[in-house]
């Protein structure tokens, strides 16, 4: 560290002392139900009874590690670049900290809306709130005929044929074994993915969309972001997963599977869903209401209970509560769409290409800028396909600019066409 310069050196050193601080706060493992609460619900449900399921929380004290935390805040500069990265950073992690301590309490919906926001907050430019935004993609969803599917997407894949189909793409795309496609049956959620390693829930069938869309979701952005992180020289918490960094994750990441076609109407549907449901939990729906309720939409069993789930991670499941993060996926798609969107029209596509360098916000990326072009932040070694293509991506960021001006209000009649 002695090449650097002292603030660049200083802010380093306080990275690596946060890094060290939160390695046993590992926010969504501690919050997640084990694999015996869905199978018992599961078992009692196929019997026609229903009752809430009974899930213990360790008690944790992360008190010595919020006081790295604050140590960290209180000697970052609140006027450099990574300073401001370092303040928002130990900030997240010391909310996780306190969200970690407070598990199966009400108190947690508290500190997941700190982290995470509400249902009801606005969307970027004082847009409609995301629940609004979620039931524009239910309603539609809902009024699209099915039979309009191809007959390859109605063919399940075992979880089994799936883990060799991912394994060759992710091989091939880094020409050795990097990451590795692994089966858990322990798994709730139907996949899971970290920096060297996705799971996949063992039994599971999945379609030719969940195909693509773990490619280009959890691979191609969650794992690629933290393997490029772990490239930084100087910063190694750009390979974490940050709380405050979740939105533009999710967004980035739902971003890539709309821009590669990875992305269905029902996907859309199952993300909306489940920001209704965390709107439902937080006005007093208890944990079987929001079951039925993705019953009712369409979900079977195993589906409704894994989304039900996650609603109620950490929190009591009687109502009143809920963790909230699943309301970012909408708002950070459409924060991380206006932004490549911005970044086109002034000319700063490379900032796309540097959101890939770790894990990072939007406003990260911009304040960084200095140390991007001084090499102190590397360049991402990996990027995606539609990433690398830069021209494809301008074309249709370019066509997105220029359609949003038309409303579609003002076309209102089916004769408009008839002459095109």
């Amino acid at each position: 560290m002695t090449d650097l310069a002292p603030d660049i050196a200083h802010h380093s050193a306080l990275d690596q002392r946060m890094v060290r601080a939160v390695r046993g706060i590992r926010l969504l493992a501690l919050v997640s139900w084990p694999a015996s609460a869905q199978k018992h619900f599961l078992n009692e449900a196929a019997q026609n009874r229903y009752a809430l399921p009974v899930i213990e929380y360790p008690k944790l004290d992360f008190a010595e590690a919020r006081r790295e935390l604050d140590a960290v805040m209180d000697e970052a500069e609140h006027g450099h670049p990574m300073g401001q990265y370092l303040l928002g950073s130990a900030r997240s992690w010391s909310i996780a900290a306190e969200l970690l301590e407070s598990l199966g309490t009400n108190a947690v919906a508290t500190h997941s809306i700190r982290l995470y926001g509400r249902p009801d907050d606005p969307l970027p430019g004082n847009g409609p709130t995301t629940t609004e935004a979620a039931q524009h993609f239910i309603d539609i969803a809902d009024e699209l005929d099915r039979e309009l599917l191809s007959p390859a997407e109605c063919v399940p894949i075992s979880a089994t044929a799936l883990q060799l189909q991912l394994q060759s793409v992710l091989d091939d795309f880094f020409n050795e074994r990097v990451i590795e496609v692994v089966l858990d049956p322990d798994l709730i959620s139907k996949a899971a993915a970290g920096a060297t390693r996705i799971r996949l829930r063992h039994g599971a069938a999945f379609s030719d969309y969940d195909r693509h869309q773990l490619v280009q979701h959890e691979a191609f952005v969650h794992s690629l972001t933290a393997l490029n992180g772990r490239e930084q020289p100087h910063f190694p918490s750009l390979a974490l997963s940050s709380p405050r960094t979740t939105a533009t994750q999710e967004g980035l990441a739902t971003f890539a599977e709309q821009i590669t076609g990875a992305i269905d109407i029902e996907r859309m549907k199952r993300i909306s869903l489940r920001i209704e449901a965390v709107e439902m939990a937080l006005n007093g729906a208890d944990f079987l209401q929001v079951f039925h309720y993705f019953r009712s939409a369409g979900q079977n069993d195993v589906d409704s209970f894994t989304s039900a789930q996650r609603v109620f991670r950490g929190v009591p499941l009687t109502g009143g509560a809920a963790f909230t993060k699943d309301t970012v996926y909408l708002r950070g798609l459409i924060s991380v769409h206006t932004f490549f969107r911005w970044a086109l029209r002034q000319r700063k596509l490379l900032l796309c290409r540097r959101l890939f360098a770790g894990k990072m916000t939007l406003g990260d990326v911009q304040r960084l800028e200095p140390l991007f072009d001084a090499g102190i932040i590397v360049p991402p070694r990996w990027l995606p396909q539609w990433v690398v293509r830069a021209n494809g991506l301008a074309g249709m960021l370019a066509f997105s600019l220029f359609a949003n001006r038309i409303r579609l209000d003002t076309v209102g009649k089916q004769d408009d066409f008839h002459d095109i």
